[in-house]
């Protein structure tokens, strides 16, 4: 009967850590993965994965049309024509971005898309590079907070041909922030530590200009949400050993009593 006892205590202080640490790193979960909400027509995004030190990933998902129209790039946009994955690369390798990875493609509304992953070493220079010259990047400390400041300013304005447009298309940026949010000026609901921007694609050509600006916890989630799964672990550890030593000492009257 003790043996049994044991093993029921014992799967229940199993079952609150799991529950505790399922909790703990929710919060460090929210803004891993974003996505585009559904039925609207993103023609390009640019999402950027901050951390404290500088560095970034950088997402940048676009039609060759938009990149032609904001970036003056010259892809092929006709609906047959074959991607050219190695000109994508060569557009967005620069001496402060990398290629991570392969680019992958995609068709919607009978135009060709194209997603590609960036490393960035210091993201106050991502503005040197070509397809991302339209902005400047500010990231410092100020104080008992971080400051993330993006000016975009005049796209390429180049004609995109016979894109196919309908005037509903929208250009996004995103940002994932590595620490609680203080302030932003975004009009969007905050998803975790995502916030959002958009404008109309036509806007955007016309290149209307659009602010980005946050500020952040000099501590970054990662850290908090580890710290608390340890004295998560270390509380239930300890609520463990209790009940097996109260468990142990009943035994003797559980022996007498029988």
């Amino acid at each position: 009967m003790r043996n049994v006892t044991t093993a029921a205590l014992a799967l229940a202080a199993l079952t609150v850590l799991t529950v505790a640490a399922a909790s703990a790193c929710r919060g460090g979960a929210d803004g891993i993965a974003s996505g585009s909400g559904f039925f609207r027509q993103y023609e390009y995004e640019e999402e950027v994965v901050l951390s404290l030190d500088g560095t970034a990933t950088v997402y940048v998902n676009a039609s060759l049309a938009a990149l032609n129209a904001l970036r003056g790039t010259a892809f092929a946009t006709a609906p047959n024509a074959p991607l050219d994955r190695e000109a994508v690369r060569a557009f967005f390798s620069t001496p402060v971005t990398r290629v991570n990875g392969q680019i992958s493609a995609s068709r919607r509304s009978n135009r060709r898309f194209v997603r590609v992953k960036l490393e960035v070493d210091d993201i106050r220079r991502l503005g040197e590079a070509a397809p991302f010259a339209w902005s400047t990047y500010e990231f410092k400390r100020d104080g008992d907070l971080y400051v993330y400041r993006q000016a975009i300013g005049p796209a390429a304005g180049r004609e995109a041909g016979k894109a196919g447009w309908t005037g509903q298309e929208i250009v996004a940026f995103r940002l994932h922030l590595p620490s609680k949010i203080r302030y932003h000026n975004t009009r969007h609901e905050i998803r975790g530590n995502i916030l959002d921007w958009e404008q109309p694609l036509a806007e955007r050509v016309r290149g209307t200009p659009l602010v980005l600006d946050a500020r952040m916890d000099p501590q970054s989630i990662l850290y908090r949400t580890l710290w608390l799964f340890g004295w998560t672990f270390v509380a239930v550890a300890i609520s463990f050993v209790l009940i097996i030593w109260w468990v142990r000492r009943q035994a003797p009257a559980e022996k007498r009593a029988a």
